[in-house]
């Protein structure tokens, strides 16, 4: 299996962070409805495996439910999509490179919030609500994962996006490592596997999740964006800060000097 280098790495994402930047815009908002929604039907099918697990076992259920969910980072990364919290590190990091400017990385995560949430509503309305995918019984598991998300303060929920985002990066990252698609499946599915059964806070997962109870006559669009606020932000901070930035300051600079002898 041919395995690209940390340098190498570095380049490829800030190439492709600089391609994001410059999509044109329906293409950014048809992209990001399908990653909102692919990172979407990977948590539904999370809940489902889960449900189907007896209450002495839950904790086995909980790593199975975080065991499926990586599927719906690889549809984002083979099938294509535009995830907020993957931008959180290839933008930023486009930008450290001079790159691209601040505006860009703000229009673009503007859009795919946008989108992703409209892809997340719609898994959560049509296949959770009107199927009732996250209702009957399914509820007490969509219940308990939308509350717990809801119920941490802002300190707490910011906190945990920090640490969702630095591993899902994380994932994003190795994907870039191989070049063969086994590769990157194995490089996504443990990271992201990790933060699911960790529990920490995914902002495109709960635009899926809160609305899945609020659909089902629970919670409050307010307590949504509250969170959404926190777990952005933290999301943000763990994507730029603790991947982007770390990883420019370390291979970013050698990286950009290669190119240019070559």
């Amino acid at each position: 299996m041919s395995v690209n280098t940390p340098s190498r790495i570095t380049e490829l994402v800030i190439e492709a962070g600089t391609r994001k930047a410059h999509l044109p815009t329906r293409a950014t908002l048809i992209l990001g409805f399908l990653a909102g929604a692919f990172i979407s039907l990977g948590f539904l099918l999370a809940i489902h495996v889960s449900t189907m697990i007896p209450t002495p076992w839950a904790s086995f259920g909980t790593l199975l439910g975080a065991a499926v969910f990586p599927i719906g980072l690889i549809l984002v990364i083979l099938a294509g999509g535009e995830l907020l919290t993957g931008n959180m590190m290839s933008l930023p990091l486009a930008m450290f490179a001079g790159r691209i400017r601040l505006w860009a990385v703000a229009r673009n995560w503007a859009l795919v919030t946008l989108a992703n949430l409209l892809g997340a509503l719609f898994v959560a309305y049509c296949f959770g609500h009107l199927l009732g995918l996250t209702e009957g019984a399914y509820l007490g598991k969509t219940l308990a994962g939308a509350t717990s998300k809801v119920s941490a303060d802002f300190l707490h929920a910011f906190v945990s996006g920090i640490g969702c985002n630095w591993l899902v990066c994380l994932a994003v990252w190795l994907s870039y490592a191989s070049r063969e698609m086994s590769g990157k499946i194995l490089g996504i599915w443990f990271p992201i596997m990790a933060f699911v059964a960790i529990g920490f806070q995914h902002v495109v997962a709960n635009m899926f999740l809160i609305p899945a109870a609020i659909f089902a006559g629970y919670l409050s669009w307010g307590q949504l964006l509250e969170n959404l606020a926190a777990v952005f932000l933290g999301n943000a901070v763990g994507g730029a800060i603790f991947v982007g930035l770390a990883y420019y300051v370390s291979f970013g600079v050698p990286a950009q000097e290669q190119g240019a002898l070559q």
